[in-house]
């Protein structure tokens, strides 16, 4: 499950790391409340936003007033704004990036950090890879100070204390939570301290059952902001525990986690391509939520090509080759779909959808890049 920017930072105070002042609004009257200038900040589940022109800040309430109408009434790659966080102005001296997250190339821990911050991390890395520091750390030991202090030395932060604080808490954060990642970006330094202007947590779906009462909450709130009226997908995926969100395009989209979920969205897009929905089916997933939410994807009329994305983990692959083969038994017609399997019993997951005729590959660039391209010969 992707935060949404409000909820991340809520998660974030109760870890003692400082966030700015601020404030859910749904509508231009919330407005009342707010000291100006404020920043005012579009809750959508996706990055970019500023890019986008979906964070604005205003100096005086009538300002305020006519951004926050203004931001109400559009969308984001797709998503609807039905709600703002209006935040206190911060005196900013400069932006860091930083996150906390698995690399699983080697399967340990790792700060990440860049003292280029406020930018999205992919655009650093492919002009300067060598800005992005990376710290591994060993789950037995835990963070070291030494490294702690290297991290402080390297970003030019005036003061270990408060960095030390705030890099225990997102560490506490990621695994009491089962979160996959925690980033914060930018990380503002501020004359009163270290200040997190912006971020982004994913839950992992496969531990919601840890996390019930708190993934409930926070499904519900996201839910009860999103007013718009509900679509035939959404009406199927209803009850079901599949997570589903409509979008602009007309690649339809599935994945069996949040994280493989955003990824592939922003590969489509890389691509050229545009996606008809985000949909994840979550950590429980078996043939039978394959084959809903083929069903539930399909039901979307603008949808050409169907785009399938899994990564074998506790999710057997054979199960969810063998929900692909239900539903193409049912279904009336054969559509265009391109699919990914990779980790366990990919194999025979495979060999199940040779028989019916469906390549698979392992490469998900691959699948996505193969999957726009089909999309624009329909």
């Amino acid at each position: 499950m992707r935060l949404l920017e409000f909820q991340a930072k809520k998660i974030l105070s109760e870890y003692g790391i400082a966030v700015p002042k601020s404030i859910l609004i749904t509508s231009p009257e919330g407005l009342k409340q707010v000291s100006f200038p404020a920043v005012l900040k579009a809750q959508v589940p996706v990055g970019g936003r500023g890019k986008a022109g979906a964070v604005r800040t205003a100096k005086v309430a009538d300002e305020g007033s006519s951004v926050a109408k203004e931001l109400l009434s559009s969308a984001v790659k797709g998503y609807p704004v039905q709600a703002l966080l209006a935040e206190e102005r911060i005196d900013i001296q400069r932006e860091i990036y930083l996150a906390y997250l698995i690399d699983k190339q080697i399967n340990l821990p790792m700060v990440m950090a860049s003292a280029s911050g406020g930018v999205e991390i992919e655009e650093v890395a492919k002009k300067n890879p060598e800005w992005i520091i990376k710290r591994h750390i060993d789950p037995m030991i835990g963070v070291q100070d030494f490294m702690i202090r290297s991290l402080v030395k390297a970003l030019g932060i005036d003061g270990v204390e408060g960095f030390r604080k705030l890099i225990h808490g997102m560490i506490a954060l990621f695994h009491e939570k089962d979160a996959t990642l925690v980033e914060i970006n930018p990380l503002a330094v501020t004359p009163s301290g270290l200040v997190a202007l912006d971020a982004k947590i994913l839950l992992d779906d496969k531990a919601a059952y840890r996390h019930k009462d708190l993934m409930d909450a926070l499904g519900e709130e996201q839910r009860r902001l999103d007013k718009r009226p509900r679509t035939r997908p959404e009406q199927l995926a209803e009850g079901t525990g599949i997570f589903y969100v409509p979008l602009d395009g007309e690649i339809g989209v599935i994945a069996d986690g949040a994280g493989t979920g955003m990824l592939t969205l922003d590969l489509v897009h890389q691509f050229g391509g545009r996606p008809a929905n985000f949909c994840e089916m979550g950590g429980q997933s078996n043939a039978r939520t394959v084959e809903k939410s083929i069903e539930v994807i399909l039901a979307d009329p603008r949808v050409k090509i169907l785009l399938i994305g899994l990564i074998g983990g506790i999710t057997r692959m054979d199960e969810m080759a063998e929900g692909i083969v239900q539903y193409l038994k049912k279904a009336d017609r054969r559509f265009p779909m391109v699919i990914r399997l990779c980790g366990t019993k990919a194999d025979v997951g495979k060999a199940k959808l040779a028989e019916v005729g469906i390549e698979v590959f392992e490469d998900l660039t691959t699948a996505v890049r193969l999957a726009v391209e089909r999309s624009k010969e329909l």
